[in-house]
């Protein structure tokens, strides 16, 4: 079941805007043991909401690898997201009237001090395992900097220290497709959702590869009087399926909180903040993904103290983090029994 955590002080955002409060939708499986050391905290991706038991179901559930029974687990919707937490349709106080265009997104750093919050309400002291790819990841390196003391175990999947410029290009391409939908500047929930659908099919090229597209959208009819060819279909598809759950004003300041990621903001560069992290981190990549590549997690594992980097092999691009769940439970078992004592599965 989803909830919602208000938090009712002064928040600065890292772009000056100062909030007089905001609320936050998370969902939380299991409960707190006496010891409080059975948290597993959960980052989502772009487009996903705080339950990771519905788009990461091969690892989270009953009997599932992250199990309720075992784990306290904790996952919250992005600040900016549609599924509950502060975003653009909420009021803004100076006008009574929904932020839309004028929202004052998050960066990532801003996300996770929003969190803080949510995790001293839930009395939460140490978090066990931190895990979280792609966007999720980029959360869950500036948590794990801000807080060193926090994190016992973190598992940054097919994310960065950075974005890069790669990546801000494929963010900015969508953005100028929402752009330039005749409806964007409208203030209505529906603005802009034409331009979302074409921004999906440009970020669906980045989320997948070449191979991906040949194991599953082959082209089977040579008919030249088929309106839409397999791949072509499928875009269509796609941007609509999205266009049902979302909004073209999260998906936009979503992406721009997405390309200020840096982790050595302010902090003299990426290398010494990945340097405060105490946490003992596994790095995992995916190597077909041309959107995060695997050089990107070399340099976190080469930055981190003591971190172990593993590539996972997927046909599947950068949606190899949601898809790879037997690859990636393997890994963070093998690392988990690595780094106990005596070589016991403790919490395993």
């Amino acid at each position: 079941m989803v909830k919602t955590f208000t938090y009712k002080g002064t928040f600065k955002l890292e772009g000056g805007a100062v909030l007089n409060g905001f609320h936050l939708a998370y969902t939380a499986h299991g409960k707190l043991n006496a010891a409080k050391d059975n948290v597993v905290w959960i980052f989502h991706a772009l487009t996903a909401n705080s339950d990771p038991a519905e788009w990461w179901g091969g690892l989270v559930g009953n009997d599932k690898f992250f199990d309720p029974k075992k784990y306290f687990i904790v996952c919250v919707n992005m600040p900016g997201s549609c599924y509950g937490s502060i975003g653009p349709f909420d009021i803004n106080p100076k006008t009574n009237n929904s932020w839309y265009h004028d929202f004052p997104w998050f960066t990532t750093r801003d996300m996770i001090r929003a969190y803080h919050h949510l995790k001293n309400y839930l009395g939460i002291e140490k978090i066990h395992i931190g895990i979280g790819g792609s966007m999720g990841g980029q959360q869950l390196l500036e948590w794990a900097i801000e807080e060193p003391k926090l994190f016992e175990y973190i598992f940054p999947i097919a994310t960065n220290a950075f974005h890069s410029a790669w990546g801000v290009a494929f963010n900015a391409s969508q953005r100028f497709a929402i752009e330039n939908d005749a409806t964007w500047k409208n203030k209505d929930v529906d603005a802009g959702l034409e331009g979302m659908k074409t921004a999906r099919s440009i970020a669906l090229l980045s989320y997948r590869s070449y191979d991906t597209y040949k194991l599953t959208q082959k082209i089977i009819s040579d008919d030249l009087k088929s309106k839409e060819r397999d791949a072509e279909s499928y875009q269509h598809y796609q941007g609509e399926k999205l266009a049902k759950r979302f909004n073209a004003f999260s998906y936009y300041f979503l992406s721009k909180g997405m390309d200020t990621h840096n982790v050595g903001r302010n902090r003299e560069s990426a290398e010494k903040a990945l340097a405060q992290i105490r946490a003992k981190a596994l790095v995992i990549g995916i190597s077909s993904d041309i959107l995060f590549p695997l050089i990107e997690q070399e340099f976190l594992a080469a930055h981190i103290p003591h971190a172990e980097y593993r590539a996972i092999h997927s046909p599947y691009g950068h949606d190899g983090f949601l898809l790879e769940y037997e690859q990636i439970e393997e890994a963070i078992k093998t690392f988990l029994y690595n780094n106990v004592e005596e070589k016991k599965l403790v919490n395993v």
